[in-house]
């Protein structure tokens, strides 16, 4: 086997190895490669020679390092197969020769890959902090606070590596309320960012003007079918686009809950009274986001639930109730949140965040949103 493919072996097998080893050690390990080999060779039978295996210095080292370093040791490496060569004698052998050539062909494509992996890395850096920016501006982390109320999230995109998607939540603080959304687009990960920016847009835009949660609903529905519209690509079916969502208003002073849902999955009530968990069922759900363009005498009718000091209020998309695990077996959702029902909101959110996570074996087949609202103060107390 030559050199160059040695190298190329090596280096495919080492990347799998690099973070189970401490940084440290690798510098270490390539330069007593270098050393040790021809110190070995000294003693060796001269039908057995090890100068060949210098390249694997190399290649430990460009997994590691960057192209200057690996430079460094890639030279190290063919002093080292010098001095072994002139050690015995055989420096100008054919077989010395061709050695050297092969090392310094092995050392020269270590160097390139060195210099393609950084400037890959580096693009991956900057595509990410490009990714973390979009997601700071389409999708706002919510506050601890709102009002009377404290909140917590967890949010998880289907598309690897991404942190955003189609799920979408935020939160807006009125005179005497607070006001919540939380949607699903119809798709999953990077493909229904635009749809997720258009409902959260007209969200935040109509949130802050006092609306009547209805008018609030009606004003995102229509700029929904406006975006929906407007920005479709040509080979896009509109009819099949739309968002599931539910939007709630938490009033100060009175212990209540009203919630809108248009063809959302009903929250979750945690009574601190009752000790269950209950399902908050809209008795006249809107049809989602979207499809009001179907009709023109659709009615957004707000229920009204109980939402006392100590309640928490658990709001998800379907990508929590429908994870999946090996055996086909949904996530039982209702059931786990009862089992945590005494944590604190940021507690509870990331215990089932987890808690799917390991259902579904780290795999998601949609996004993946929670958010865990609890009524801190008593209304009556609040003026």
């Amino acid at each position: 086997m030559s050199a160059t493919s040695i190298g190329t072996s090596v280096t495919g097998t080492l990347r799998t190895w690099r973070r189970a080893t401490p940084e440290p050690l690798w510098p270490a390990g390539a330069l007593l490669l270098i050393v040790a080999i021809p110190v070995a060779d000294l003693f060796l039978p001269p039908n057995i020679h090890l100068a060949h295996l210098l390249v694997v210095a190399v290649a430990v080292t460009a997994v590691h390092a960057g192209p200057r370093v690996t430079s460094l040791v890639g030279l190290l490496a063919v002093l080292a197969l010098i001095q072994a060569g002139a050690e015995r004698h055989t420096l100008t052998t054919e077989s010395v020769v061709i050695e050297l050539i092969a090392l310094a062909l092995a050392v020269a494509f270590l160097v390139f890959f060195t210099r393609l992996r950084d400037r890959r890395e580096g693009e991956l850096a900057r595509v990410r902090r490009v990714s973390d920016a979009t997601q700071r501006v389409v999708l706002r982390p919510l506050p601890d606070r709102a009002g009377p109320v404290s909140l917590a999230s967890a949010y998880r995109s289907a598309d690897a590596d991404t942190c955003i998607g189609g799920d979408l939540y935020a939160v807006a603080r009125v005179p005497g309320s607070t006001r919540l959304l939380i949607g699903d687009v119809r798709g999953k990960g990077l493909a229904s960012i635009s749809d997720t920016a258009t409902v959260l847009g007209a969200f935040r835009a109509a949130a802050h003007r006092q609306l009547p949660l209805p008018e609030l609903v009606a004003y995102i529905e229509d700029t929904v079918c406006w975006g929906l519209a407007e920005f479709a690509e040509p080979e896009d079916d509109v009819a099949e686009r739309f968002v599931t969502a539910a939007v709630l208003d938490i009033p100060d002073d009175e212990p209540v809950v009203r919630v809108i849902s248009c063809g959302h999955p009903p929250p979750l009530l945690l009574s601190v009274a009752t000790s269950t968990v209950i399902p908050l069922v809209v008795p006249e759900p809107s049809p989602p986001l979207g499809l009001g363009r179907l009709s023109d005498d659709i009615v957004h009718a707000p229920a009204t639930f109980p939402f006392d000091r100590g309640d928490r209020l658990l709001l998800y998309t379907d990508g929590v109730t429908e994870a999946r695990d090996r055996e086909g077996a949904f996530y039982p959702l209702a059931e786990r949140a009862a089992l945590r029902q005494e944590q604190p909101p940021g507690a509870l959110v990331a215990g089932l965040a987890t808690d799917v996570r390991e259902h579904t074996g780290g795999r998601l087949d949609d996004d993946m949103a929670m958010i865990v609202v609890q009524r801190d103060r008593d209304p009556s107390l609040v003026g």
